[in-house]
């Protein structure tokens, strides 16, 4: 009879579940492996995304404005924001499901040239002469002016007619090249990267709101306890609308099955005072328990 009852009870459910993805089985079944607990509950996901603009600011930068006529940066600076957030539903099907993080990369660093520092060999440095700054300046900044002029000569022809095609785009390009590495040094350069974290979260019956990190725009992303940071806040607001009511069996009623119905929840992702994301997803915590009649013969 148990069993019976049992088999009806998961042929009612897929037949719900493909109608209503909001409601599950609740409660112990005795199947033919053991006893079956079922105990229905929502667990969070929520990803925050970062980015990071690091300022450096060039050697040279103090005769960006004597050599070539502009300002530049004088102090390094870092700066992060939250570029945006996302909330899902995650389960043990979901973790298992996941595809695997993806593997340690093997980066490699040139002494000559770097992608978040300045060139260790700078581009003017034609001799072992040791300027000084200033003299190291003002010599940049002529071999910047230098290789505007040879520019110019290949793009008018003044610098020969066998340089064209390939050649000549090779040229402009390695040109253009040196011309910024030189440029760095007065004018300094800007490193933005990006990354995203994942917290989880489990929500509970009489809790609404959750921090789930915290967030400092000189340090990025900090642990909830840090309190240097502003609050980045998951917010739930339950909905109080149950669509499965329709299945509830009534008073007279015998073979029912318990079962949990979510609630559609608006979970909401706010950190100073601006929202990042918004979905509604099924949350079990703020639903309610049905008794819902097994079919008969």
């Amino acid at each position: 009879m148990k069993f019976r009852l049992l088999s009806l009870a998961l042929f009612l459910t897929g037949a719900v579940m493909a109608q209503n993805p909001y409601i599950a089985l609740q409660g112990a079944d005795a199947t033919s492996e053991g006893i079956r607990i079922s105990q229905p509950r929502t667990i969070l996901a929520v990803d925050v995304t970062v980015a990071c603009d690091r300022v450096l600011a060039g050697p040279y930068a103090r005769y960006a404005q004597k050599f070539l006529g502009v300002r530049a940066s004088l102090a390094d600076k870092t700066t992060w924001s939250i570029t945006g957030a996302q909330i899902a539903l995650l389960d043990a099907e979901t973790s298992l499901r996941a595809s695997a993080p993806a593997p340690a990369t093997l980066r490699s660093r040139s002494y000559a040239v770097s992608e978040e520092d300045f060139a260790r060999l700078q581009p003017d440095k034609l001799d072992m002469a040791v300027l000084p700054l200033e003299d190291a300046a003002r010599a940049a900044a002529e071999r910047i002016f230098s290789l505007r002029r040879h520019r110019l000569e290949l793009i008018t022809g003044e610098a020969g007619e066998h340089v064209f095609g390939e050649g000549l785009n090779a040229a402009l390009a390695e040109i253009d090249r040196q011309e910024q590495s030189c440029l760095e040094l007065f004018l300094g350069k800007q490193v933005v990267s990006t990354e995203t974290r994942r917290y989880v979260v489990y929500p509970q019956s009489d809790k609404k709101q959750y921090i789930v990190c915290r967030f400092s725009p000189a340090a990025g992303l900090l642990p909830e306890n840090d309190l240097s940071g502003d609050i980045v806040l998951l917010q739930i607001e339950p909905s109080g609308a149950l669509p499965a009511s329709e299945l509830e069996a009534g008073p007279k009623e015998r073979e029912v099955v318990k079962c949990r119905v979510a609630d559609p929840s608006t979970c909401t992702v706010v950190a100073g005072g601006r929202e990042y994301a918004r979905s509604v997803l099924p949350v079990f915590e703020f639903g309610r328990t049905i008794n819902v009649a097994l079919p008969r013969k």
